[in-house]
Order: C-alpha cells, then structure tokens, then sequence
C-alpha cells in the first residue's frame, strides 16, 4: 500500500543488488523512484509495450496492485515479490500527510481527518481495503515461500541488518562472509536510512514525474506516530477490522502497535 514504506524498500533493494560500489550509488543522486519504476504508475502508465527484454537482468519493478489484480504473467513467472505492510494507522497517517502536501485536485477542498478516516475503514481506497491488500500477499507468502517475501515496516525497523540479509538470500544474492565482515550489509543501511535519504538533494527537491514533490516521500518514518494525530477509538476501531478480516490469516497481527 502507498506510504507503507514503499520507497525504503525500493532503496533497500536496489542497493542489495548493486552493492559493488555504495561510495558511488545512484541513490546519491536519482530517487528510488526513478531508479525503480512503478508498472502501474511508470511502465505501463500509457499501455504501452516497453519492450522488457530490453531492460539489463536484473529487472526491479515497484507495485502498489492488490494481489488478485497482478496479471497472471507475475505470479506465473519466475520472478520475486517482495511485499512491505505497515500498521494501518500510521500507513493511514502518513499517506494523509502525503496527500496533504501533494494536492492533485488544488480545486477541491482536501477531506477532513474524520471524512478521511471514515473512508479508510470502509475500504474505500484506489488500491483496495488495506485487509484485503495485507492478507492476500501474506497469503501468497504461505502458499510460496520462495516467490513471496511478506516484510513488515516495524520489523525491518527493529533489526534492520537480518532484514537485509532476508532479502539478499530470498533475492539468491546472499551476502558473503567477507562482506559481513567489511560491514557492506551495515553500510547498505546507513545509506538507506531516513536520516541520509532525507539530508541528499536529489530528495528534498524537484518532483516525481513532474507532480509529486520528492520531499514529500521522507517525513517521519516512526513507528507509532498515529498516536500524534488519531485518538484510541480510533484505533480501536481499526483493531476491531483486523481481528475479523485477518482472522483467517494465521500469524498476521498488529496487535503490539496498537498500544
């Protein structure tokens, strides 16, 4: 879902797979988003043929597309998804502030908190429910482990280098002993925390297919900031969705960020 930490990712992933020089990553100096696009929102926009093969291996997309909408080409294929969810209050949160500070429609008065919120409960969004959203990839995840690796926000958060270390070895671009030992796995971190992707230009100016501004991508990135902005019945009442939308979903809670 947008503002799940989507860009993290992008960068995370882009730098485990170009790891040959960190002193001189593209990052510096393009956005993950430029450097991986979006099918839905880059690629394909236009329903042009892009010509994929065309593109160097290895070939990094983005996807913000509910499970069920990917076309049969993706789960078909060979290729890896990596899915990033987050609690839903703060995804909600941050996507507002997004939202906020990008106004597509600058005629129309932006949406009360409330209005907002409302909306996001009723599962009223351009990617669908965020249950569904959840449920379906960490669903995928179970039936394939191989070809689908469910991450979430507050745990990459939390332990960061065994998340990297996840992801090489799901990618099977593992990292060597050497390469733990000169702190490569450290150093892809560091350059892909907030505090360095906030601080590079290429990130604090210019916008994002000439709409989005780039700093809009980098505000907080904390775990539990909902608590600044949405009251406990709120969140209770987001709690209440999961329990009987995801009870089905055996393993997939959010219950130790709701307090």
């Amino acid at each position: 879902m947008p503002k799940a930490g989507t860009t993290w990712l992008k960068a995370l992933t882009f730098s485990i797979l170009n790891r040959h020089d960190l002193d001189e990553s593209p990052l510096l100096t393009s956005t993950s988003h430029d450097l991986i696009p979006f099918l839905e929102l880059d690629t394909y926009r236009d329903g042009q043929n892009p010509g994929l093969e065309n593109i160097p291996s290895p070939r990094i997309f983005a996807t913000h597309i509910p499970y069920r909408v990917l076309p049969d080409s993706i789960p078909g294929s060979k290729c890896k998804i990596i899915y990033i969810c987050r609690n839903p209050l703060d995804q909600f949160v941050s996507h507002r502030f997004f939202l906020l500070k990008n106004r597509l429609q600058p005629e129309q008065d932006p949406l009360s908190l409330d209005e907002a919120f409302e909306m996001y409960c009723d599962g009223i969004h351009p990617f669908g429910p965020f249950w569904d959203h959840m449920a379906e990839y960490f669903q995928a995840g179970l039936e394939n482990p191989d070809r689908v690796l469910f991450l979430k926000y507050e745990e990459l958060k939390e332990d960061i280098v065994s998340s990297l270390k996840r992801m090489a070895g799901f990618i099977v671009v593992p990292f060597s002993v050497e390469e733990e030992k000169q702190g490569v796995v450290e150093e892809i971190a560091r350059l892909c925390s907030m505090k360095n992707m906030k601080s590079l230009n290429v990130n604090k100016d210019g916008k994002w297919n000439g709409i989005i501004e780039n700093s809009s991508f980098y505000r907080k990135g904390e775990v539990g900031d909902w608590k600044n902005h949405l009251t406990s019945s709120m969140a209770d009442r987001v709690e209440k969705i999961l329990e009987e939308k995801l009870s089905g979903s055996s393993g997939l809670t959010f219950k130790n960020y709701f307090k």
